[in-house]
């Protein structure tokens, strides 16, 4: 007897584990192989492709900013600020095995030339659950300080670079896995996430899914002249990534409001 309830033991938590959805249930995939090719943007390009009416830059209302990555190496900063760039975004982080090796230079360049900077990581939820890859995150790069340089970190979901769209996870799936990761940060950092994906995505992946929208700001990439449809509850984007060819660095982004928003943004 005592064997058999060993068994059921450990059965029951297992099988709740499934039937709740969470984000427990990852298949396992292998750590990503070519990570320095996944970037903010890079499989957003490949499956949605550029604006029918081109690339133009948006309006002249916000702040001017970039976001980079191990592919763009080592970043002249002083040139971008002289262009007029104010914020910027810096791959930290993918899966639970991945470090940018530029981003030192990337990260503390930027701050030593007075862009306020943040850092993201590109997700993989086939690989890890959003815990693991939130400490992950959290302990290479992704922390976050009120010293009024530092954004809140972003979370980089789009389509899979090695396979099923989806990663193989159900929408409730997703959206467990998200919250997973979402809950780990906030906890370490007092901050919410940005969520940085595209609407085609979250629509596919998630049933477009709202109850992020009241909480965490939506950092979404459309390359055009207009933002376009958002995710589901989102009223507006804090941050738009609008091009993947701008100057120098290629992909641009606008956040949503002057410089000094820019700065309340970061100091929470």
């Amino acid at each position: 007897m005592p064997a058999v309830l060993a068994v059921l033991g450990v059965g029951i938590p297992v099988l709740a584990l499934v039937l709740s959805g969470t984000a427990g249930a990852v298949p396992g995939a292998p750590e990503p192989s070519h990570p320095e090719d996944d970037f903010a943007g890079s499989q957003i390009l490949k499956h949605e492709g550029m604006s029918k009416s081109g690339v133009a830059p948006p309006a002249t209302r916000g702040t001017e900013g970039v976001d980079v990555s191990s592919h763009q190496r080592n970043v002249a900063w002083a040139p971008l600020w002289k262009s007029g760039v104010r914020f910027a975004y810096i791959k930290a982080t993918e899966s639970k095995s991945y470090k940018n090796p530029f981003f030192a230079q990337q990260y503390n360049g930027a701050y030593k030339t007075g862009i306020i900077r943040g850092a993201y990581h590109f997700a993989t939820p086939n690989t890890s659950n959003g815990a693991t890859q939130a400490r992950y995150f959290l302990a290479h790069g992704g922390g976050w300080s009120k010293d009024g340089k530092t954004l809140p970190g972003a979370l980089d979901m789009e389509y899979n670079p090695y396979g099923a769209t989806c990663y193989g996870l159900s929408h409730q799936g997703m959206v467990n896995w998200v919250r997973d990761f979402f809950r780990t940060y906030k906890a370490k950092t007092g901050r919410d996430v940005v969520l940085y994906t595209s609407t085609s995505w979250w629509k596919t992946c998630t049933g477009n899914y709202s109850g992020f929208s009241k909480t965490n700001p939506l950092w979404v990439p459309r390359y055009g002249s207009s933002v376009g449809a958002l995710p589901g509850g989102w009223k507006y984007q804090t941050v738009w990534q609008y091009t993947s060819t701008g100057a120098m660095v290629g992909d641009h982004n606008r956040f949503n409001g002057s410089l000094d928003r820019v700065k309340a943004f970061a100091n929470g």
